[in-house]
C-alpha cells in the first residue's frame, strides 16, 4: 500500500533547452538524502506536457539510476489519448519504476464510462501498478468517486492521486474505498486534512524545496500526533500558497533556482516570474530558513 511523502520532482533544464541531467541528480540525491518515500518523475511538475516521449522515458531512466533503489520512482506517462498512454507506460515498465501515474485525459473531456475504459484498457495492457490521478483543474474532467471505486476493483490500479480540493469528496472515496487502495493527496495545502480523514500521504510540490519538512508532517498525521503535524501544516502554508502565486512549476523552479540547485529555465509556453513574484518566494524561503 502506498503511504507518506512522494515528490513530485522538476525536469531541469539548461540555457540551451536540453534537459539537465547533473541537476537532476544532484535533485534526485537532495530528495533521497532528506529521506522521501518516493519521486515522481514528469508529472505536471516536471514540464511533462513539452517532454518528448523519448525524454520522458530517459528521465524516468536517470531518476531511477540516481536514487539506486534507495526511494521509489514514480513515472508520470499519462495522456488524453488511450494507445499513446499504453505506449508510454510500456516504455518504462522495465526501466525500474516502481509505479506509473496516469491523468485522467485532459481537453477531449471522456464521460465517467469513458474514463473507466481508458484507465482500465492501460491497466489490463501493462504490468506496472497504476495510480490514477484526478486533477480536474488542469484536465476539465473529474473522476467521479463511484468510478474511482470501479477501477479500485482491478487489481492493477493500486491508488489514486486527489487533486480535486474537494475535502467531501475525498471524505467519501476514502470511507467506501477497499482495504489497500491508497487515496494521496494532490494538493499541498489539503495534504494534513486529507490525511486526517484517512487518507495515505501526498505527492508533493513543496517537497522540492522543503522534504524534511513535508516528511515530517506527513508522518506525523499518519502517526496520529495530529497537534505536531498541524503546527508543521501551518508553518508550511506560506509556502504551499506561494508556491502556487504562478503556474506550477514556475514558483517552485524559482524557488530550486536562489537554493543552487538547478536553473530557473523552463520550455515555452512557460517562462520566468514577474520580480515581484520572486521576492515573495524569496521571502518565504527565507523565513523558513531555506536560503
Amino acid at each position: 500500500m502506498l503511504e507518506g511523502s512522494y515528490t513530485a520532482i522538476v525536469t531541469p533544464f539548461k540555457t540551451s533547452g536540453e534537459i539537465d541531467f547533473s541537476a537532476l541528480e544532484a535533485l534526485t540525491e537532495y530528495q533521497v538524502e532528506n529521506g522521501i518515500d518516493g519521486i515522481v518523475a514528469v508529472g505536471t511538475t516536471g514540464e511533462s506536457p513539452t517532454v518528448s516521449h523519448e525524454e520522458n522515458v530517459d528521465i524516468v531512466k536517470k531518476v531511477v539510476s540516481f536514487s539506486g533503489s534507495r526511494t521509489k520512482v514514480i513515472a508520470g506517462t499519462g495522456s488524453n489519448s488511450t494507445a499513446e498512454a499504453i505506449f508510454m507506460t510500456e516504455q518504462i515498465a522495465d526501466t525500474g519504476a516502481s509505479h506509473s501515474l496516469q491523468v485522467s485525459p485532459y481537453y477531449n473531456k471522456p464521460n465517467q464510462e469513458g474514463l473507466y475504459r481508458h484507465f482500465s484498457s492501460i491497466a489490463d495492457a501493462c504490468s506496472i501498478p497504476i495510480i490514477l490521478y484526478n486533477v480536474p483543474g488542469r484536465t476539465g474532467s473529474s473522476i467521479d468517486n463511484d468510478t474511482i471505486l470501479r477501477l479500485a476493483k482491478h487489481e492493477n490500479i493500486v491508488a489514486v492521486k486527489e487533486a480535486s480540493g474537494d475535502l467531501i469528496k475525498v471524505s467519501d472515496l476514502i470511507q467506501r474505498k477497499p482495504p489497500g487502495f491508497s487515496v494521496i493527496s494532490g494538493n499541498d495545502d489539503s495534504a494534513f486534512m486529507l490525511c486526517a480523514l484517512g487518507g495515505q500521504g501526498v505527492i508533493s510540490v513543496a517537497s522540492n524545496v522543503a522534504p524534511a519538512l513535508v516528511i515530517s508532517m506527513i508522518r506525523d498525521i499518519l502517526e496520529n500526533n495530529i497537534e505536531k503535524s498541524r503546527i508543521l501544516h501551518h508553518k508550511l502554508s506560506p509556502l504551499f500558497s506561494v508556491l502556487f502565486c504562478d503556474a506550477n512549476p514556475i514558483p517552485v523552479k524559482y524557488a530550486l533556482s536562489i537554493m543552487n540547485l538547478c536553473e530557473e529555465k523552463y520550455r515555452l509556453p512557460l517562462c520566468e516570474l514577474s520580480n515581484e513574484k520572486k521576492q515573495l518566494v524569496a521571502s518565504v524561503l527565507r523565513s523558513l530558513d531555506l536560503v
